[in-house]
C-alpha cells in the first residue's frame, strides 16, 4: 500500500498518538532515573551499555541493579520508538509538514547524545557536570516530545498572542531552571549538607527563594488565561493541570526538605512533577487558536467513515 492510500490527516493523528506515547514513556525514564540516583544505584551496573556484561544480568539482580537496568531498558526502547517515528515521517513525508522529519531527526539526534551522557555518567564515576547535563537533556526532550505532540494531534490555527508564547514559553524556561538547580543541589550534597551541619548552603538557598517568583508567574498566567475567557479559558484543563503539577511540586519540595531528604519516595515524586510541568508548559506553548468553524478542520478516520467536526 502506496503512502498516499492513507489520509494525511490520519497519518499525522497515528504519529502524534506515538509522540504522545513516548511522552508518558520519557516522563517515566526521568522518574526512573531520579530514582535510581535516589536509591545511589547510579553505578549498580559498573559497566556500559550490558550490566555486568549481560543484557539481562538475573545473578545479580536486586533492587539497585534492577533499577540501573530497567533505567536503560526504556531508554533503550524509547530510541526504538523515536527512530519507528523518524522512519514513518520519512516514508510519509509528501503529505506531512516539511519540518515534521527533520525534527525527529533532531529528537533521535538527542537521544544518541543523551545515551552519550549516562555511557559517560557510569565510565566517569557520576560527576556532577555531566549528571546534570543528563538531566538537562532528559527534560528537553520531553518539552521536544510534548510539544510535537500537540502539533500533530490538533488542526492547523492562527498564530497565539506573543503573550501566551512569552508566558508558556518563559514558564518552561524558568522550571528547566530549577530543575538544574535541583540537579545541581542534588549530586553535590548540598542539600544535606546544609541541613546536617548548617553548610553549604548556597544551592538550597538559591533553589528555595528562586522558586517563588516562577510559582507566581505560573499561577498568575494561569489566572489571566482563564479570565480572559474565549480560547484561552477552553485551555482550562491544561491550565488547571499546570496548577495542580505546580502546588504538589512546591509541597513536596517543602516537605522533602521538613523531612531532611530523608524519605527517597517524596524526592522521586518531586521530580515526577517536575517533568509534569515541563511537559504541561511545552503543550500549551505549542497549542494556537483554532480557525473559525467555517474553515476546513483536521479530519480522522474511523474505518471508512470520516467526521469533522466544527
Amino acid at each position: 500500500m502506496t503512502p498516499t492510500s492513507f489520509s494525511p490527516n490520519l497519518i499525522r493523528r497515528r504519529l502524534g498518538k506515538l509522540s504522545a506515547h513516548i511522552v508518558v514513556a520519557l516522563i517515566a525514564l526521568v522518574v526512573i532515573g531520579g530514582a535510581t540516583r535516589v536509591m545511589e544505584a547510579g553505578l549498580a551496573c559498573p559497566d556500559w551499555p550490558l550490566c555486568f556484561g549481560s543484557f539481562l544480568p538475573i545473578g545479580e539482580m536486586n533492587a539497585k541493579v534492577f533499577l540501573e537496568w530497567f533505567h536503560r531498558l526504556d531508554a533503550f526502547f524509547i530510541g526504538i520508538a523515536i527512530t519507528l517515528q523518524l522512519l514513518f515521517s520519512l516514508i510519509y513525508s509528501s503529505v506531512l509538514p516539511r519540518w515534521l522529519p527533520w525534527m525527529n531527526l533532531i529528537i533521535l539526534l538527542l537521544v544518541v547524545f543523551q545515551g552519550a551522557l549516562g555511557a559517560l555518567t557510569v565510565i566517569n564515576l557520576l560527576p556532577s557536570s555531566v549528571v546534570i547535563g543528563h538531566l538537562f537533556l532528559a527534560l528537553t526532550l520531553v518539552a521536544l516530545m510534548s510539544g510535537l505532540s500537540q502539533k500533530l494531534l490538533l488542526s492547523n490555527g492562527t498564530n497565539s498572542p506573543f503573550w501566551w508564547k512569552l508566558c508558556s514559553g518563559g514558564s518552561l524556561l524558568l522550571i528547566l531552571f530549577q530543575s538544574l538547580l535541583g540537579s545541581r543541589m542534588a549530586t553535590t550534597w548540598s542539600a544535606q549538607k546544609c541541613i546536617a551541619n548548617g553548610t553549604d548552603c548556597y544551592w538550597l538557598s538559591l533553589h528555595k527563594v528562586s522558586a517563588i517568583p516562577v510559582a507566581l508567574i505560573i499561577i498568575s498566567f494561569v489566572c489571566v488565561s482563564l479570565l480572559l475567557g474565549g480560547w484561552f479559558r477552553s485551555q482550562w484543563p491544561l491550565l488547571l493541570s499546570l496548577l495542580f503539577f505546580l502546588i504538589m511540586q512546591m509541597t513536596l519540595g517543602l516537605l522533602s526538605v521538613h523531612l531532611s531528604l530523608s524519605e527517597p519516595f517524596v524526592r522521586v515524586f518531586h521530580q515526577l512533577f517536575a517533568s509534569l510541568l515541563v511537559a504541561c508548559l511545552a503543550a500549551l506553548s505549542c497549542r494556537t487558536p483554532a480557525l473559525s468553524s467555517s474553515s476546513t478542520c483536521l479530519a480522522f478516520e474511523d474505518s471508512s467513515l470520516e467526521v469533522c467536526h466544527g
